[in-house]
Formats: structure tokens, C-alpha cells, sequence
């Protein structure tokens, strides 16, 4: 066991000398003072340590050993570390403030999960840490600033600037309700009205940003380096984008640190009396930070926050009258109660049009009898929240094709769905076994646009979703347990059912897969009905181009596999989706089929 230690001693010593060698620090000569800022953001309350996590407590024991070795050091947070597992929800991000009030932060930005508890909790959060929470471009309904701008910090006699922006992006990131009255001002107007109040203030200025590196975006930090003078280091979030020694835009270096403390940032600045002459940047991989023994006391508080919450997860929040059916082998095959409600929970939520979550987030049943916080959390563990987009009918359904492709075996994918209906025809191939699905009663639009509500795991193309993440985010909302405590809350005593959602039976005539008979007016044909004659085909799914229209010089041709989408078999042969669908010719892009050939460019 020594010998561990004296290893993790080692490899830490070796990280921080790694860390001093860096040019700038090289750099600093007489008059010139070295500032080192570590960095994290999008922790989104990861804060026990894992093997993929470096968690609060070894956070807190590198940034001293840091310090220990260079005083002139900060600990910045670019935001969305208030909200997102258990610990952060049960106590509205209290019990997370207390632990970064412990690691010791120096400043946060607030990101767009940061208001998700409402702004009035917010401000309460802010009057509760020991370190600034910062927002330049957020207003209150009376035109004053919801929290402070900016902070001036002293590190060996250096003037260190640190001002916050959030994403306006917040105001649908974040339920409508949260940040009701407040207005997100444009960031880079309100950067350079900040920048030129701190001049001669400030001998180095940090923008600790939630913007992003995302293309869809309007406002992101690369936008901001471009357009505003002045700004010597931005410290980003929002993108989860992990930039492993920064990027240079304008003149200015952007960093950021991936997601969940996967990674901690570290950036040197060489601060003399004409300003900041040099920057560099590098991530620490969690990895790397094995042999750190973890700070005592931040462990202690967050042992503590664990055993104050036990109390809370014992609370009741709702009655069952029957048993809730969360047993793995059905939840990953089939329709359950249990997943009926946590859907249903979902629209109570949000307000879409439909829901859809996967069977393999359900992870526990539930007796009949009272229902505790605790229980909820047991089926939802995951902390992950809910997330709104717009999407056709067409990617609607290929979404279900997809959730029951490999249907009657159990997968973690299959689709438990609320809003809707649909019909599966097993001995239909993968693809093709989907019918008769309607929304809200109404036989489904294949060119209709629904508001779709999902888990931000389904949403980001988890278990294979991917096209569900060719759309963006429309809105975020509750975490999962959130969202089913305050539905139980609300509706007091349930008895959910297994009501036919999903039905498994074969389409005993032709036409009723959606993709080409039934319209929105005509409702896919009864069981009762009699089969057309066989020399009326149901309409196919728009094929690929037959062999002969393929060029003779070698023409490169895929075979679609079970579970692709024409995205990402244009994304793993580096073209666009847009492309493969003129070049084949497809009227539906959403609807491509095991054994279907697709040329490719």
C-alpha cells in the first residue's frame, strides 16, 4: 500500500513539474509574474471521483499541490454544475454549492442547468457560495443585473479580471418558467461594454464563458474571441468540447474541458507590465490523476451531503395501486406500466406531442403502496433530464423501427412511448415492422413536424438513436426522477396500465406500413379487412437505384445493415446525408432498410 502512495506521489509531482515546464512559465523573467488558472466546466454534479471522473475531492488535492508550488493560482467553473444527479436535485444544487465552497472555486459562470431549479433559487445558491457567481448579459424584469458582472482577483499583485456570460440560448434550454422576466443580452455586446469598464483595472482579462463551440449556435466563444478586443483568455463551457491545448481565434486563446470532469484544464499566463505576453494551455486526463489522494475534507462534506439526503429519499411522493413492472427482460421487449408512466411523466413535463425513452434506462421495479424519492431514483439513476426537438413524422418512425429492430429480443433501445401508438409485425425484416402508428389517434404524417420529448442520452444518438441527433435541441427540462416525483406528486394515487401502446401483431394485409398508404385521412386497414390481391403490392419504401444505373468504373456501393441511418453512413464515408439522398434518389431519407444498397459518392 505504501508503495502505491509513494507512486501516486511520483506521478503527481511529475504532473505539476510537467505543468511548471510549460513555455510561459519558462518565460517569466524579472518583472513578470506566471498565473496559473485551472479549469473545469459541464460538470453537471459529477462530483464523486470514478475512473472516467476526477471528482471534487481530487480536484481540491491537485489545485493545492498546484498552489503549494505556484500561489499565483485559480480555479475557475464555466457552468452547468448545479443540477443533473441525485446529490445536486434533492437539495436544488444547496448541497453542490457547499462542495465547490469547499474545493475552494475562485468564480462560475452560470450555464443553462444552472437556472433549472428557477432564477429565484439561483440567487439563493449565489448568496450561499463563498465564490461569485458571474453574468454580465442576464437582466432582471427592472433592468438591474441578475448577478454580478465581473470579478477583479489578486494573484501575486496581478489584476485578474474574470467576467461571466451565460448562453441566451437559456431561454429555451431551460424550462420557459425558470427564467421567466429575465432577458440574455447579446454576449458580445455586453463583453465589450465589460471590457471597456475594466480598462485600467485589470492587467489581464478572462472571460468565463457558457457559449460553446457549436456551429448551430448564433453566440459562441469563438464568435466572442473574434469580435472583441481586449480579451486575453476565454474559459469556455456549454459544447462539452474538449480542446486539448485551446484555440486561438482573434487573437485570443479559448479553452474548454470536456464534460463531467473527464478532464481538468490548466493554462499558464505570463503576465508583465505591458499586459499577458504569453498563454498555453493543456487537459489533464482523469486518468493521469490516479495516484492523488483525495482531499479529506471535501470528502467529508460530501460523505456528509450523502448522509443528510438519506432522510430525503425516504419522502413519499405518490401511491401505486398495482405493482410497477421495471424487470429488465420486459421493459427491454415490450410495453410496461411502469414505462408508460415515467412517458407519461414526460409530456406532463414538457407539453409535446409524443414521448419516447429507452427500456434500458428503467432499472427497477416498484411495488404497489406508497412510492418514496428514493425508489424513483432507484428506476431513474442516471441524473439524465429531458430533452424537446422538432422531427418528422418520417424520423419519428424511424426512430420506433429502430427501438424494436431487434424485437422479441431484449434491447436497451426499445421504445416506451407516450402520445402515440404503434403496431409491430415481427415477421416483418428489422425496418419494416412498424405500422400502423398514430399520434394523439391520428394515423402519423410521414411529413408533419411533432415535438418529440426524449432523454438527453436518446437525444444525443445514444443506443443508437442517430436519427434523433441530427435535430437540435428545442428545449430542456427535469431530470427524469424530477419529472416523475412532481407527476406522482400531482396526480397523487396511479394505477398505470399496459393499455396497448404497442401492439404485436401481424399486418395481415399489405399498405399498413406508414411509409407509403395510409394517409393522415385514411387509418392503416383493420385485421378484419380482406388482403388486396397480390398483384397490388403495398407501396415499398423508395429503393435504391438498381444495379444497372451504377457506373461501370468501380462505384462504390454500401449495404445497409440492421440499425443504420443514412447520417451515419454518410458520416463514416465523409459526405452528407443530403448527398447519399439526391445520388440515390431516396424521397424519404429516414427510411433506408437492412440489405438496401446505397452508392456512394
Amino acid at each position: 500500500m505504501e508503495r502505491l502512495r509513494q507512486a501516486g506521489r511520483m506521478l503527481l509531482a511529475f504532473l505539476i513539474l510537467s505543468l511548471l515546464a510549460l513555455p510561459a512559465a519558462a518565460s517569466a523573467a524579472q518583472g513578470e509574474t506566471t498565473i496559473t488558472i485551472v479549469h473545469v466546466n459541464d460538470v453537471h454534479s459529477r462530483v464523486e471521483q470514478t475512473d472516467a471522473n476526477i471528482g471534487y475531492a481530487k480536484l481540491a488535492a491537485f489545485v493545492k499541490q498546484l498552489k503549494a508550488e505556484n500561489p499565483n493560482t485559480l480555479l475557475l467553473d464555466a457552468g452547468d454544475s448545479l443540477h443533473g444527479q441525485t446529490i445536486a436535485n434533492l437539495e436544488r444544487g444547496g448541497s453542490i454549492v457547499r462542495m465547490m465552497n469547499a474545493v475552494g472555486f475562485d468564480a462560475m459562470a452560470t450555464g443553462n442547468h444552472d437556472y433549472n431549479y428557477g432564477y429565484g433559487r439561483l440567487l439563493e445558491l449565489a448568496g450561499e457560495a463563498s465564490f461569485p457567481m458571474l453574468a454580465a448579459n442576464v437582466y432582471k424584469p427592472d433592468g438591474t443585473r441578475l448577478l454580478e458582472p465581473y470579478v477583479v482577483l489578486d494573484a501575486g499583485g496581478v489584476r485578474v479580471a474574470v467576467f461571466g456570460l451565460a448562453t441566451p440560448e437559456t431561454t429555451y434550454k431551460t424550462h420557459p418558467d425558470n427564467v421567466a422576466g429575465l432577458t440574455f443580452a447579446d454576449p458580445v455586446e455586453e463583453a465589450k461594454r465589460v471590457v471597456a469598464e475594466l480598462e485600467g483595472k485589470a492587467d489581464a482579462v478572462i472571460a468565463l464563458a457558457h457559449l460553446g463551440l457549436d456551429e448551430a449556435s448564433t453566440d459562441t466563444s469563438r464568435k466572442l474571441a473574434e469580435e472583441v478586443p481586449g480579451i486575453d483568455l476565454i474559459v469556455d463551457g456549454h459544447s462539452h468540447t474538449a480542446l486539448p491545448e485551446g484555440l486561438e481565434a482573434g487573437g485570443t486563446l479559448i479553452v474548454q474541458a470536456g464534460e463531467y470532469g473527464e478532464h481538468v484544464g490548466v493554462v499558464e499566463l505570463t503576465v508583465g507590465p505591458a499586459g499577458v505576453k504569453a498563454r498555453n494551455a493543456r487537459l489533464i486526463p482523469a486518468e493521469e490523476t490516479t495516484g492523488i489522494e483525495p482531499d479529506p475534507g471535501v470528502l467529508a462534506v460530501i460523505e456528509e451531503v450523502k448522509a443528510n439526503q438519506e432522510p430525503l429519499l425516504s419522502e413519499i411522493v405518490g401511491k401505486s395501486l398495482v405493482d410497477l413492472d421495471g424487470e429488465r427482460e420486459h421493459v427491454r421487449a415490450g410495453e410496461t406500466n411502469l414505462g408508460n408512466l415515467i412517458a407519461d411523466a414526460m409530456l406532463f413535463e414538457t407539453g409535446a406531442d409524443v414521448a419516447l425513452t429507452n427500456g434500458g434506462g428503467i432499472r427497477a421495479s416498484i411495488p404497489a403502496g406508497d412510492i418514496t424519492k428514493g425508489q424513483v431514483i432507484t428506476v431513474l439513476p442516471f441524473g439524465n433530464y429531458i430533452q424537446t426537438k422538432e422531427v418528422t413524422g418520417a424520423q419519428l418512425l424511424a426512430a420506433l423501427e429502430h427501438g424494436v429492430s431487434a424485437y422479441p429480443e431484449p434491447l436497451g433501445g426499445f421504445p416506451h412511448v407516450a402520445g402515440m401508438t404503434f403496431k409491430i409485425d415481427p415477421g416483418k425484416p428489422a425496418g419494416e415492422r412498424v405500422y400502423d402508428v398514430r399520434v394523439d389517434g391520428k394515423p402519423l404524417d410521414l411529413q408533419a413536424v411533432y415535438t418529440l420529448a426524449t432523454n438527453d442520452f436518446l437525444a444525443a444518438g445514444g443506443d443508437q438513436y442517430a436519427m434523433l441527433a441530427e435535430q437540435p435541441v428545442t428545449g430542456d427540462f427535469a431530470s427524469l426522477e424530477e419529472a416523475v416525483i412532481r407527476y406522482l406528486q400531482a396526480e397523487g394515487e396511479v394505477a398505470p396500465k399496459a393499455e396497448g401502446r404497442i401492439r404485436v401483431e401481424p399486418a395481415v394485409a399489405p399498405g399498413t406500413i406508414p411509409e407509403g398508404a395510409p394517409s393522415p385521412q385514411q387509418p392503416a386497414p383493420a385485421p378484419q379487412q380482406p388482403a388486396p390481391a397480390p398483384q397490388q403490392p403495398a407501396p415499398a419504401p423508395q429503393p435504391a437505384p438498381a444495379p444497372q444505373q451504377q457506373p461501370s468504373s468501380g462505384q462504390r456501393v454500401y449495404i445497409v445493415k440492421r440499425g443504420d441511418t443514412l447520417w451515419a453512413i454518410a458520416r463514416k464515408y465523409g459526405t452528407t446525408w443530403q448527398k447519399l439522398a439526391e445520388l440515390n434518389r431516396l424521397e424519404n431519407p429516414d427510411l433506408i432498410f437492412p440489405g438496401q444498397r446505397i452508392l456512394l459518392p
